[in-house]
């Protein structure tokens, strides 16, 4: 693998692993992150046993979407990418892409409407070393080329 695709795969692997972590977070939470308590302007306890469950199954349905991308995304990375296969070098920003999207309108939606302040940093560097990795992986095959 050139320079250009090792830089790239390493963009990448950090974006997965950013993934991971936010997945993660969120899956193995047992109470709303402190910017919805913030946003519904409530502690924890103080909510419904029914909006709790309902809230934490969000949270959960996010999760799966989150590692789920992240394990397509290292199986992509692993296998297609090093072998350098170009549609790996789009797929991997699009799907990636697709998620940050997602949860930074969720988080805009927040943010505009309530007093909260999502934590946009996390999926903001993930969206830009996968775009990144876009481009180094594009500018390397072209250099082997």
């Amino acid at each position: 693998m050139s320079l250009l695709l090792s830089v790239a795969f390493i963009c990448h692997l950090l974006a997965i692993l950013t993934t991971l972590g936010f997945g993660l977070t969120y899956l193995l939470r047992r109470q709303f992150m402190p910017y919805h308590g913030v946003a519904l302007k409530r502690e924890w306890d103080a909510m419904p046993t029914a909006f709790q469950i309902l809230v934490l199954a969000l949270m959960r349905a996010v999760a799966a979407g989150a590692l789920a991308t992240a394990l397509l995304s290292t199986v992509i990375l692993l296998i297609s990418f090093r072998a350098g296969e170009v549609w790996a070098f789009w797929t991997l920003p699009a799907s990636a892409l697709v998620l940050a999207g997602g949860a930074l309108y969720a988080m805009r939606l927040v943010a505009t409407n309530t007093p909260a302040r999502p934590p946009y940093a996390p999926i903001m560097i993930a969206a830009a070393l996968v775009m990144i990795g876009l481009v180094l992986s594009l500018c390397g095959r072209l250099a082997a080329a």
